[in-house]
């Protein structure tokens, strides 16, 4: 009995079976009081808050660190080049992953194209078009200050990048500056460690808000949806990703479990942006680096949203298929060569999914706005799959990356991740 007291203790002193507690424990007290959905909204809001804070300085450090400790500024672009590259590859092909298995599955067949359990109904009035190229204005700060408070993730990855071309220009001057820098990014990622300790509690508001304020009945009404989302996200991430892994002869298996942490956090938070920091910490740490991590990771967030460009194209034919609109091969391509630039655009605008995905509808003109309603009561849900799926495929990315950089110190990868070594 005592030796399994001690193996229980030991475990639950384990980060990862802490988070997996408290999103069970979120379930439970979100099913079973559903009425505490707006305390759990607040303890969840409070633990992304935390990370929040300091996002901004984490990816300014690191981008900053990671170029000018990179040496050669050519190796610098010809990686952002390759990042940008694949993003757009990837991504199109996950627009593509969502069309194809709506089209299979037909999730939206026999849907009566009410209003949403929410009682939530759109029209033109409510929608207001994504503009693209305001957001490519928009990548250029107007003020820093204001990006910093904002933690505008794009703006700060510019002003970091040019911080760093000026910084390099100094020369040995630069030095007394980045030891500086080096300091202070040590001290944002100690305070990182110690808001991870309450990250268990986060996942528990996430999981218990969620649960609480839009129930299992929304799950049972959409549920063809939600099974054709995950099924698709599941074939994504588990062969097409897997097989990308196989090509640089690592293990994706070996990665999840890597990062098994910020997997669960981001599950029970329904969001990506909590584990930002932890995943550049801990791919810097494996072997990656670090120019190559401080780039593609912050700039992935923004660009290479996988979840996000399956659930997109994924909504429309649903939509489509609800009000029993055909759509044609052409249109569909119509869609893809939408979604293919207003999806990297979604990053970091408020109810930047509905303003993409009505956009699109706009823009082919056969789908009625209204039926968007109908998406209110799971996209929590479906957030949970977005947010996972575009940080799996953003720790895949930098390391595909820096492998092909031959920036990658195999031996401590291989260590850390493939043999699951554990470092104090």
């Amino acid at each position: 009995m005592l030796m399994i007291k001690k193996s229980t203790m030991k475990y639950l002193k384990l980060l990862y079976v802490q988070v997996l507690v408290g999103i069970t424990l979120g379930i439970f007290i979100g099913w079973l009081f559903p009425g505490f959905h707006p305390v759990a909204k607040i303890i969840n809001d409070l633990f992304i808050n935390m990370i929040k804070m300091i996002i901004a300085p984490v990816i300014f450090f690191t981008v900053v660190l990671g170029i000018t400790g990179a040496g050669d500024l050519k190796k610098v672009g010809r990686v952002g080049g390759k990042g940008l590259l694949y993003f757009e590859i990837l991504t199109t092909i996950a627009i593509s992953f969502g069309l194809l298995t709506a089209n299979f599955i037909r999730p939206g067949a026999g849907i009566s194209p009410v209003q949403s359990s929410t009682g939530t109904s759109f029209s033109s009035t409510h929608i207001q078009n994504f503009d693209w190229t305001e957001f490519i204005v928009h990548i250029v700060p107007s003020n820093i200050v204001k990006a910093f408070a904002d933690g505008d993730i794009i703006q700060i990855l510019f002003f970091g990048i040019l911080f760093s071309f000026a910084l390099k220009g100094l020369g040995t001057q630069s030095v007394s500056i980045t030891g500086i820098f080096e300091k202070l990014n040590k001290v944002m990622f100690n305070m990182l460690h110690i808001i991870m300790k309450v990250s268990p509690v986060g996942a528990f508001g996430g999981m218990a808000y969620t649960i609480g304020k839009f129930g299992f009945i929304s799950l049972i009404a959409l549920g063809k949806l939600l099974l054709t989302f995950y099924l698709t996200g599941l074939i994504f991430i588990f062969i097409l990703l897997n097989l990308i892994m196989k090509y640089y002869g690592l293990s994706l298996w070996k990665l999840l479990i890597y990062i098994k942490e910020e997997i669960l956090i981001v599950f029970g938070s329904s969001s990506s942006e909590p584990v930002l920091p932890n995943i550049i910490e801990k791919l810097a740490t494996a072997g990656c680096d670090r120019s190559v991590v401080g780039l593609i990771v912050p700039t992935g967030y923004s660009f290479n949203l996988d979840g996000s460009s399956i659930y997109l194209s994924m909504s429309v034919v649903f939509l489509a298929q609800v009000f029993n609109v055909p759509l044609s091969m052409g249109q569909q391509i119509g869609i893809m060569a939408i979604l293919m630039i207003t999806s990297k655009g979604a990053a970091g605008v408020t109810g930047s999914g509905f303003l993409v995905l009505s956009s699109t509808m706009v823009a082919l003109k056969v789908i009625p706005l209204e039926g968007l309603a109908l998406l209110i009561g799971v996209d929590r849900f479906m957030s949970q799959g977005r947010a996972l799926i575009n940080v799996i495929g953003n720790s895949v990315a930098t390391i595909v990356i820096a492998k092909s950089e031959n920036a990658v110190n195999i031996a401590q990868y291989k260590e850390l991740v493939e043999k699951q070594r554990v470092v104090h």
